[in-house]
């Protein structure tokens, strides 16, 4: 089995244990079976608006076994991050929910509300209650010298009606009105994968989520084993077309392939093949030439064949079949 090669899973939540309130078919199972097999089990979130223990809470609801540190979160990084910029009782305005405010409160700093308050520093994270004029209080202390960190920059979040937009928007607003960028905490930036490490004590860890460019582009910054899983955001296409440090070790279905074992790849004359998947490179055309397009098998050929192709998918001809619809 798959998981026989890790001590430790860190998992990203939304879109790989659930989607907005709803736990994700099959996750629950899979993380508890893991749990019971002695495996360490971390939750690498870059939802900085919730505390720890409301996320526990939420996760036993769903029938976890999960205990408040479990829980890493971007909030809390990115107060340590904060840390090692100002001193201990600084003055900073929070932009963000009650997970953030708490853990800023808990490093000992002063809040503050306004830029007129003169914060030495603003932290931002996201919260579905941020409004305009939230941003624009960020955007006069930081325009007046105030130091700048940001939890994460997730361009989107997965809720049940959909994609939302996420924290990297709103951090993007601020960003357009005073024309310069934070340091950020979260994935895919070291210090939340770090806190992860330190935090349950993992050696042989494998990072999984749905986001190319936070969960897998983080874990190998980190220097650890990824995979991503098709549940949340992430499609075919977007798998295909994933850059160099942003490609998982290993592409799963969902957390339930943890279970089985992961096929090696087979070269063959002019593709490659994975079970009973066949995708060839003829010329420019990337092609399915054995098995069915919505088999797991088969985004897991075409996947490697790609990558290992040398050339950026831009100038190939994918066909239309290996870039959409759901993997069985």
């Amino acid at each position: 089995m798959l998981i026989d090669n890790f001590d430790s899973l860190f998992l990203d939540l939304d879109g790989v244990v659930y989607r907005g309130s709803k736990a994700i078919p099959g996750a629950v199972e899979a993380i508890n079976r893991a749990q019971q097999m002695g495996r360490k089990i971390g939750y690498i979130t870059n939802n900085a608006s919730r505390t720890q223990q409301s996320i526990a809470d939420q996760l036993v609801g769903f029938g976890l076994e999960a205990t408040p540190d479990q829980i890493i979160g971007s909030a809390a990084a990115g107060v340590k991050l904060l840390a090692k910029k100002v001193p201990a009782g600084a003055s900073v305005l929070v932009v963000g929910g009650e997970g953030l405010i708490k853990e800023v409160e808990l490093a000992g700093f002063r809040r503050v509300e306004k830029a007129a308050e003169n914060p030495q520093a603003v932290i931002q994270g996201f919260s579905p209650s941020v409004s305009w004029p939230d941003l624009a209080e960020a955007s006069y202390a930081i325009q007046n010298g105030a130091i700048w960190v940001a939890t994460n920059q997730d361009w989107t979040i997965p809720l049940e009606q959909g994609i939302a937009p996420g924290n990297g928007t709103l951090v993007g607003a601020v960003h357009t009105a005073v024309g310069i960028l934070p340091e950020f905490a979260g994935k895919p930036f070291r210090p939340i994968f770090d806190a992860a490490l330190d935090q349950l004590g993992a050696t042989r860890p494998l990072m999984i989520g749905d986001r190319l460019d936070t969960d897998i582009k983080g874990a190998h910054a980190a220097g650890i084993a990824s995979a991503s899983v098709m549940t949340g955001v992430i499609g075919n296409k977007e798998l295909l077309g994933a850059k160099s440090d942003e490609r998982p070790s290993y592409v799963l279905n969902d957390l339930a392939d943890l279970f089985e074992s992961y096929p090696e790849p087979s070269a063959t004359k002019h593709g490659v093949r994975v079970g009973k998947s066949q995708v060839e490179l003829l010329g420019d055309r990337v092609m399915l030439t054995d098995g069915h397009p919505d088999d797991i098998a088969t985004l897991r050929a075409a996947t490697n064949l790609i990558w290992t192709s040398g050339r950026p998918i831009y100038g190939l001809q994918v066909d239309p079949e290996l870039l959409g619809g759901a993997v069985a």
